[in-house]
């Protein structure tokens, strides 16, 4: 990384002169930022998708959550797919899956454990979170029900990686440490 040149292309893009066109080269390929024009920059498309999947994880698994993000940010085909649930097709499965799921976790509640990677259309992500089940009977999961109200907690990790098409998440897959979740919530036992 060529951090290091950061502030020297902010001094020049505020003079007006820019940098050397192969240090600004340089300096926009490692940082994900473009010169196009004098003093004036602009954001790689890696850049723009780490922004998007940023206000998705914020809005989608943060808490409080924000349920219009759906219709801002996922693709009307939007795949979401993680080991514990059956996958999920279109904004509606998509709302639908995460209304049931915070209906039995109020308090569910995911975050960025890492900075995001972003290569091409594919942004990568670290995350933890988690919740307590203090809602109704659940039976999303792939390899068990809770019963409403079971106070059982999860705490958890996982990758995900996400496609971000035109500005849209068209899909998020992840793999996610579900024998924890599942250990926890008591559906798995412990040997």
């Amino acid at each position: 990384m060529l951090t290091h040149l950061a502030p020297l292309h902010a001094i020049a893009a505020r003079r007006g002169d820019g940098l050397r066109p192969e240090l600004a080269n340089l300096l926009g390929r490692d940082e994900s930022v473009l010169r196009t024009a004098p003093g004036e920059m602009k954001m790689s498309r890696e850049q723009e998708n780490k922004a998007v999947v940023g206000r998705w994880f914020e809005g989608f698994w943060g808490n409080p959550w924000k349920p219009q993000i759906i219709d801002e940010l996922a693709d009307p085909d939007m795949l979401l797919q993680y080991s514990l649930h059956a996958p999920r097709r279109g904004r509606e499965d998509v709302r639908n899956f995460i209304m049931n799921f915070r209906a039995a976790f109020p308090d569910l509640k995911f975050w960025g454990a890492a900075d995001l990677i972003g290569e091409g259309d594919y942004v990568v992500g670290r995350w933890e979170g988690g919740g307590t089940h203090t809602g109704p009977a659940f039976s999303d999961f792939l390899t068990g029900a809770l019963p409403s109200a079971s106070g059982r907690k999860m705490h958890f990790t996982g990758t995900t990686v996400l496609r971000v098409e035109n500005g849209k998440i068209a899909e998020e897959v992840g793999l996610d440490d579900g024998v924890t979740a599942l250990t926890q919530l008591g559906i798995l036992r412990t040997a």
